[in-house]
């Protein structure tokens, strides 16, 4: 068996993990759905693109209402993408290959077609898995308490008896009550069984949400301790999943979403999560005081603890960077999950691979969404094909998330940019797909395909250690590591001068006429 890439234990301090969302990464059937034969096929461009493990997002048995994240069936792969058997056999065959896998887990609710819920509809026992509650008004016509949806609309959904559920998600994802004891050792047998098949991580949705207060109060702005969100139960839970971890040598990675940065650091103590997601860095806009500003945050509120910082640019529920990074106004719209309009292309990619540049120069771990490598835009779904459950229960008004999900380019040359369907895919591809597709850019030395490569490649000559800043004129980012890299990036409107150095490692773009950094550009520097 080929060593991992990182042979450490602590390989995932430093790592390069590629997001996959299967549904839309290669569909090795033909029938227009990504699938796990389609990655097990493309697992040796993985392995070119030199990453250092793959996080999936959910595989498992789902009416797909929410793309995978309303679970029914925890032990099983969804027939559409395969079967438990072809997914044991991509986890042997990618650690073979020297990388590692993530699979996701979503602690906070289940699918309404999960067996607990739908015992729990006839009136079973396992209603008590659950938070039923009768409705307020005359005749309980109205919620049990003001809670809102996280996609629009009241967070709680009336059934045929009078009683009411609760679902901070869509009214397919009812939340599983916390409090009861058979909810724990549920998940905590789910982490066991990925365990034992291989995997050397899992990664946990909506990680601060799971506790609710149990009174069920009315949310009141300000107040704490907030009555679903980051509740300090929460930490007993994490704390009983880091042991079971440290049997398996597996890692943890939160989906922690919270302003408190003293918070979120107790989610990486010591004996809880090994990492959680850095949002503010992703969400933050293309301005080198606001970038440096996140940058700084981030490692100060990981420095108490000891975690590694995670750096992300792009994921399956956010617009993707090209197109982000290509607007006037970058900032981030949360009630959206857009940022602003409208869209310069070239000059979003000409942003997103300094971006690339830079994330992958910062001391921690980086997630690369899947088609980031590509330099994908957002695309422009038509409102008869969204499928986002944000689009719907916006009323239209949230554009959904469907944008940065559409399935990959492969193949220039071959139908549907050789995503590999016989028939359309689940979701329409652009028409000018086909310019990014991966083996044209392959053969092109100067593709982002190309860039991430050999930015990945490199990446080591930064080493693992601390970042130190220096000296640079406004608007002009630059630091340095251990082993003497350094990484530039100008976001000024003029070209730079490059700090002294003895060789140029990188550049996402060329150097001006005079050797000078143009603008919307990095590189990497041997000093």
């Amino acid at each position: 068996m080929a060593q991992p890439r990182h042979a450490s234990a602590q390989w995932w301090r430093s790592a390069v993990i590629y997001q996959v969302y299967v549904r839309s990464f290669a569909d090795g059937d033909g029938d227009g759905t990504g699938d796990l034969a389609g990655v097990r096929a493309r697992l040796p461009y993985l392995a070119e693109l030199g990453v250092d493990a793959l996080w999936f997002t959910p595989w498992y048995v789902s009416p797909m209402k929410d793309g995978g994240y309303d679970v029914a069936d925890y032990r099983a792969v969804d027939p559409a993408f395969g079967t438990l058997a072809e997914a044991e056999k991509l986890i042997a065959e990618a650690r073979e290959l020297g990388i590692r896998t993530i699979v996701d887990i979503v602690p906070n609710h289940v699918s309404d077609q999960h067996p607990w819920f739908r015992a729990a509809l006839a009136g079973g026992p396992e209603r008590a898995l659950f938070h039923f509650r009768p409705g307020r008004g005359p005749h309980g016509e109205l919620p049990p308490n003001d809670w809102r949806s996280e996609f629009g609309g009241p967070a709680w959904s009336r059934l045929p008896d009078g009683d009411w559920y609760l679902h901070l998600f869509a009214p397919e994802q009812p939340d599983l009550d916390w409090s009861h004891p058979a909810v724990r050792q549920e998940h905590e047998d789910i982490l066991r069984f990925w365990f034992e098949r291989g995997v050397a991580g899992v990664r946990i949705d909506s990680a601060a949400l799971l506790v609710k207060d149990p009174d069920l109060p009315d949310f009141v702005e300000g107040e704490a301790p907030h009555p679903y969100v980051d509740r300090d139960e929460l930490h007993d839970v994490y704390r009983s999943w880091r042991a079971i971890a440290d049997e398996y040598g597996g890692i943890f990675v939160g989906e922690v979403w919270l302003p408190d940065t003293e918070r979120f650091a107790r989610y990486l103590r010591p004996d809880e999560l090994h990492t959680a997601f850095n949002f503010s860095f992703m969400t933050c806009p293309w301005d080198a005081g606001r970038l440096r500003g996140a940058i700084d945050e981030t490692l100060a509120e990981h420095a108490p603890v000891g975690a590694p910082a995670t750096w992300v640019l792009c994921n399956h529920d956010v617009t993707r960077t090209v197109t982000r990074y290509g607007r006037a106004d970058t900032g981030f719209d949360f009630a959206t999950k857009t940022f602003g309009t409208p869209t310069d292309l070239a000059l979003g990619t000409r942003r997103a691979r300094a971006a690339a540049l830079l994330s992958l120069a910062l001391p921690g771990a980086v997630y690369v969404y899947q088609g980031e490598e590509l330099g994908l835009p957002e695309a422009d779904i038509p409102r008869d094909r969204v499928q986002d459950p944000m689009h719907t229960r916006s009323g239209g008004i949230d554009p959904g998330r469907d944008g940065c999900r559409v399935p990959l380019p492969w193949a220039a040359e071959a139908p549907y940019a050789g995503f590999g369907s016989r028939e359309e895919p689940w979701l329409p591809q652009p028409a000018d797909w086909a310019a990014y597709a991966a083996d044209r850019q392959a053969a092109d030395p100067g593709s982002m395909l190309a860039l991430y490569r050999r930015a990945i490649e490199l990446r080591p000559a930064f080493g693992d250690g601390p970042l130190t800043w220096l000296p640079a004129p406004d608007g002009v980012l630059a630091f340095t590591r251990v082993r003497g890299a350094t990484c530039v990036v100008n976001l000024a409107d003029a070209p730079a001068d490059l700090p002294a150095h003895t060789e140029l490692l990188l550049g996402s773009d060329p150097l001006d006429t005079e050797g000078r950094l143009p603008k919307d550009t990095a590189v990497w520097l041997r000093a």
